[in-house]
């Protein structure tokens, strides 16, 4: 992190196949299912918009929908960003179970903090929400 510059970085261990989780992850349509505080979202082309619990819309860009990487990453283009990179990698742990990392780089710094604690929320609610009770040990 520097003065202007935050970078945070969270990750998971679910007991599911790698395509199982991405097929869910890697769905920019399907965000506000798996993800806590977002009500809704809409897709157009390489452009999303989420909304909010607060009902504040943030439009992103999708840069990046890889399903050979298992890798999504977009840009959040709200003006309050003055630049953003959320990265989301499913990683296979070649055993049955996969890793979810999701990273997040923004300035200003404080909105890393903000953007990678609703980050963490998401992956600690993933478990729940792809049918286990905890995640992989």
């Amino acid at each position: 992190m520097t003065a202007t510059r935050g970078s945070v970085r969270h990750q998971v261990r679910l007991a599911h196949p790698p395509d199982e989780v991405w097929e869910v992850l890697g769905a920019p349509e399907r965000v506000h299912e798996w993800f806590p505080g977002i009500d809704s979202c809409t897709v157009d082309g390489d452009q999303r918009v989420v909304v909010t619990h607060a009902g504040l819309p943030m439009p992103e860009h999708l840069l990046t929908v890889d399903p050979t990487l298992r890798r999504l990453q977009y840009r959040i283009t709200a003006p309050m960003f003055v630049e953003h990179l959320g990265t989301i990698d499913v990683l296979d742990l070649d055993d049955g179970t996969c890793l979810v990392v999701y990273g997040t780089d923004a300035e200003p710094a404080a909105l890393a903090l903000v953007i990678g604690g609703a980050a963490r929320a998401a992956l600690a609610y993933l478990p729940t929400f792809m049918g286990t009770d905890a995640p992989a040990s």
